[in-house]
C-alpha cells in the first residue's frame, strides 16, 4: 500500500488503461459476454433518445385508411344500408381480399374528393375479381398512384409483383410500383434504418454493380410522384432516420369511407382528403402487418411508410459516431477518468465531477440529436470514463484511509486523539507547518530529578519498567490537555502547544499549566503505589514558557522530526533545570505567567537570568488552580509572602527579614521563605553593591 501510495499516478493510468482495453476489445468481439455489453448498451440508448428526443414533424396531409377489424366484418351495419351500397355490397360479398373493384371505387372517391397521391401498401400478386376494371384506374391515375411489391428473402429472395393486369410486366421497373420492405436491425430485429433503392445482388450480399436492375421503395415512388426525388438518398444503404411520434398517424377505419353519413360527418364530404397523401393499407391484428421499432413494438407497418416519407421530406435523417471518432472519444474518456481524480484529490468534490461531467455529456448528446440529428457515441464512452473514474476514485479513497490511518496511529503516539482528528481534517495546514513557520506556541519540559543518580543503583529491567510506567502516565496528561509530544529525551519529556493546533495563546498556555499540575497530582499517585511496592519513590521539574517559535520538520536529510526550537524553548527548558535550586516542581517564564494568572494562583520565585540570556526574567511557580479547593489561609499567607519578595527586591532586607519569618512561622518547611530569609540576614548586615537588581545569575544549564 506504501508503494500504492507513492506511485499513485502510475496505478491509475495502469487501472485505466485497463479499463479502456477492456471497452476496446469489447468493440472488436462483439460476442464476448459482458465485455460488450457497453456496446450493446449504447443501441438501446440511441433508442431511448429516438423515445425521448425531438420528433420528425407530423404531416397533416398524411392520410391513413385503415382495414380495420370492422372493415372485415361489417357488423355495426345493417343489411338496409349495405343493400344499394355497392363497396359494402363487395365488401360483404366474401371475405377479405374482396373484389378489386371496391379499389376503383375508392380510387374514385378519395381523388373525386381532391387527393394527391394514393399508396396501397398491399400485394396484389394473384389474380381477383375486378382486376380489369382495377388496372383501368391504375393507368386512369397513373401518375397518382403507387402500389406496392414485395421481396421474400425468406423464400430465395423471390420478387412479388402486382399481377398482369394490372401492372403489364415487368412490373418492377414501372414507376408505380414500389418495394414495401424494411430490413430491420439482425441482432434485435428492431426497423431503425429505411432502404430506398436495393438489387438482387445486394440482397444476395454482393457488391452492387452498375448493370444491376435497381428497384425503388414505396416511399421512393411516392416521393418522386411528389416532386421530391432531389429528397431520396440515391444509394442503395439503409439510413437511420428520425421517427415521428408513435400517434402521429392513427389509421382511419375504410368502410367510414363508403358510408354517406360518416362520409359527410367525419370526412366534411370528402373535403379532408383534398390535397392528400393517402395510404391504404392494414391495421387489424389478424393481418400481422406490424414493425417493431424502438418508438413502438407494433408500429402499423403503412404508418410506418408515412414516418419515412415525412423524414426524407424533411432531411430528418441520423449520422452515427464515426468509428475512429468513437474509439478516439473511448480513450479520451479513458485519459480523463484518470487525470480526474489525482488533480482533484478530494472524494466528494471527485465524486460530484464525475457526476457532472457525466450528465453534461449526456446534454451534449441529447442536444447532438435533437438539433443535427448526429448520435454522439455515449454508452462505451461514458462507461470508459466512469469505470476508470469510479475505479480510481475508490482506489484513491482506499489510499487515502489507510495513510490517515497510519497518520493517526503515528500521530495519536504524539497528540490527543481530539488534535489528531482535527489535524486529519485540516491536513493542509498541518502538511504547512511542515514546511517551516514562525508562530507563538508554549511549550513544556519535564525531567525526573537525580535520574542518573538512580540509575546506577537501581535493577535496569526495574528501572525501565517504572520508567515507562511513569512516561506513559505523563504523556496521558499531556494528551488530556491538548498537548503535542514532541519527544522523549531520555527520562524528560518536551511538550508543545499551538504549534500543530492553536485554541489561542491564552488557552494554549492554560492547557500546559493545567498538565503540570496533572503531571504534579499524577506522580503523587504514582509514588504511592510504588511505595506499597516497594519501589523507590521519583522526584519531577517542569518548565514552562511562552513565546515565538520555528516550527517545522527539522533534521537531516534522512531522518527529521516536527519540533520547535528558538529562544521560548531554551529558556522552558533552563527552568525545568532551575527546579532543582528553587527546591519546586513547576518553574513558569514571565509570558506564559501573564497569560495564565487569571486562572491559576502563581507564586513569586526568582529574577533570574539564565544562561544564553542577556536579559533577566521574573520566574513563578504554580500553587494550583483557581478552581481546586485550597487552603484559603495558605493564599493569606502567600499575599505575606509577595510582599516579602518586593521588600527584598527593593533593597529593604530588615523588613523582608520579617515578612518572610512570619510566613515561616507558619509553613515552617517552605524552601523559598528560607532561602530569602537567609539573604535578607545576609544582605542586612553586608549590603550588596548600588548595581544589584535582585538577578541571580546561572551560568550552567
Amino acid at each position: 500500500m506504501s508503494w500504492l501510495a507513492r506511485h499513485r499516478r502510475l496505478a491509475f493510468a495502469a487501472i485505466c488503461t485497463f479499463w479502456t482495453a477492456v471497452i476496446f476489445v469489447g468493440y472488436f468481439f462483439p460476442t464476448l459476454p459482458f465485455i460488450s455489453m457497453p456496446w450493446r448498451g449504447e443501441q438501446s440508448f440511441e433508442d431511448t433518445l429516438r423515445r425521448e428526443g425531438r420528433k420528425t414533424a407530423t404531416r397533416d396531409d398524411f392520410i391513413f385508411l385503415g382495414i380495420d377489424q370492422q372493415s372485415l366484418q361489417l357488423d355495426a351495419i345493417g343489411p338496409e344500408e349495405i343493400k344499394g351500397n355497392r363497396a359494402f355490397e363487395l365488401m360483404t360479398e366474401r371475405p377479405f381480399p374482396w373484389s378489386r373493384e371496391i379499389w376503383v371505387l375508392l380510387l374514385d372517391r378519395l381523388f373525386g374528393a381532391g387527393a394527391r397521391l394514393v399508396m396501397f401498401d398491399l400485394m396484389f400478386n394473384n389474380p381477383n375479381d375486378g382486376d380489369p376494371v382495377f388496372g383501368a384506374a391504375l393507368d386512369r391515375y397513373h401518375d397518382r398512384v403507387v402500389v406496392g411489391m414485395n421481396i421474400d428473402t425468406q423464400n430465395n429472395t423471390q420478387i412479388v409483383l402486382p399481377n398482369a393486369q394490372l401492372i403489364p410486366p415487368p412490373a418492377q421497373t414501372d414507376d408505380r410500383v414500389g418495394f414495401v420492405n424494411y430490413w430491420n436491425d439482425e441482432i434485435d430485429g428492431k426497423l431503425r434504418a429505411a432502404r430506398f433503392f436495393t438489387s438482387e445482388r445486394q440482397l444476395a450480399g454482393v457488391a452492387p454493380a452498375p448493370s444491376d436492375e435497381v428497384y425503388a421503395s414505396m416511399a421512393t415512388r411516392a416521393l418522386t410522384k411528389l416532386g421530391h426525388s432531389a429528397d431520396i438518398p440515391q444509394d442503395q444503404r439503409d439510413h437511420l432516420f428520425r421517427f415521428s411520434s408513435n400517434d402521429a398517424y392513427p389509421p382511419f377505419p375504410l368502410w367510414q369511407v363508403f358510408h354517406p353519413s360518416f362520409w359527410k360527418a367525419n370526412y366534411a364530404d370528402g373535403a379532408i382528403f383534398k390535397d392528400k397523401i393517402v395510404i391504404v393499407g392494414a391495421s387489424s391484428q389478424i393481418a400481422h402487418d406490424f414493425i417493431v421499432t424502438p418508438m413502438n413494438p407494433a408500429a402499423p407497418g403503412p404508418a410506418v411508410h408515412l414516418q419515412v416519407m415525412a423524414a426524407t421530406e424533411a432531411h430528418e435523417f441520423l449520422r452515427q459516431t464515426p468509428t475512429r471518432v468513437m474509439l478516439g472519444l473511448v480513450l479520451a474518456a479513458g485519459v480523463i477518468g484518470w487525470g480526474v481524480i489525482p488533480f482533484l484529490r478530494r472524494p466528494i468534490l471527485s465524486l460530484i465531477s464525475l457526476i457532472a461531467i457525466a450528465v453534461i455529456y449526456l446534454a451534449v448528446a441529447r442536444l447532438a440529436y435533437d438539433r443535427s440529428g448526429f448520435i454522439l457515441a455515449t454508452v462505451p464512452v461514458l462507461s470508459t470514463f466512469l469505470l476508470c473514474g469510479v475505479s480510481t476514485l475508490g482506489i484513491d479513497y482506499a489510499i487515502e484511509r489507510m495513510e490517515k490511518l497510519r497518520t493517526r496511529r503515528t500521530l495519536e503516539r504524539y497528540v490527543s486523539k481530539n488534535l489528531v482528528k482535527e489535524i486529519l481534517e485540516n491536513p493542509r495546514g498541518y502538511y504547512n507547518s511542515l514546511k517551516g513557520s514562525r508562530m507563538p506556541a508554549t511549550i513544556l519540559f519535564s525531567d525526573i530529578v537525580g535520574f542518573t543518580t538512580v540509575s546506577e543503583k537501581a535493577d535496569p529491567e526495574e528501572l525501565v519498567r517504572q520508567l515507562n510506567e511513569y512516561l506513559s502516565a505523563m504523556t496521558n496528561i499531556v494528551f488530556q490537555n491538548d498537548g503535542t509530544l514532541d519527544k522523549f529525551i531520555g527520562d524528560a519529556i518536551m511538550a508543545v502547544w499551538g504549534n500543530v493546533k492553536s485554541q489561542g495563546k491564552a488557552k494554549d498556555a492554560k492547557a500546559a499549566a493545567h498538565a503540570a499540575l496533572g503531571m504534579r497530582r499524577e506522580l503523587l499517585r504514582l509514588n504511592n503505589g510504588w511505595k506499597t511496592e516497594g519501589r523507590m519513590a521519583l522526584g519531577m521539574g517542569i518548565g514552562i514558557n511562552h513565546g515565538d517559535v520555528l516550527a517545522g520538520n527539522i533534521g537531516s536529510q534522512d531522518r527529521a522530526d516536527l519540533t520547535v526550537i528558538g529562544n521560548a524553548v531554551n529558556l522552558a527548558s533552563r527552568l525545568e533545570g532551575l527546579t532543582r535550586i528553587y527546591g519546586v516542581d513547576i518553574l513558569v517564564g514571565p509570558t506564559a505567567a501573564d497569560l495564565i494568572r487569571d486562572e491559576f494562583h502563581l507564586r513569586s520565585v526568582a529574577r533570574a537570568q539564565v544562561k544564553g540570556k542577556t536579559d533577566p526574567v521574573d520566574v513563578f511557580t504554580i500553587v494550583e488552580a483557581h478552581s481546586a479547593a485550597l487552603d484559603q489561609e495558605l493564599l493569606i499567607w502567600l499575599e505575606t509572602y509577595e510582599e516579602g519578595i518586593r521588600k527584598f527586591r527593593d533593597r529593604d532586607f530588615t523588613q523582608a527579614k520579617i515578612l518572610f519569618s512570619r510566613f515561616l512561622e507558619f509553613y515552617p518547611d517552605d524552601s523559598l521563605a528560607k532561602m530569602y530569609l537567609e539573604r535578607s540576614l545576609e544582605y542586612e548586615h553586608a549590603p550588596p553593591d548600588e548595581a544589584w537588581n535582585a538577578v541571580e545569575m546561572f551560568e550552567r544549564k
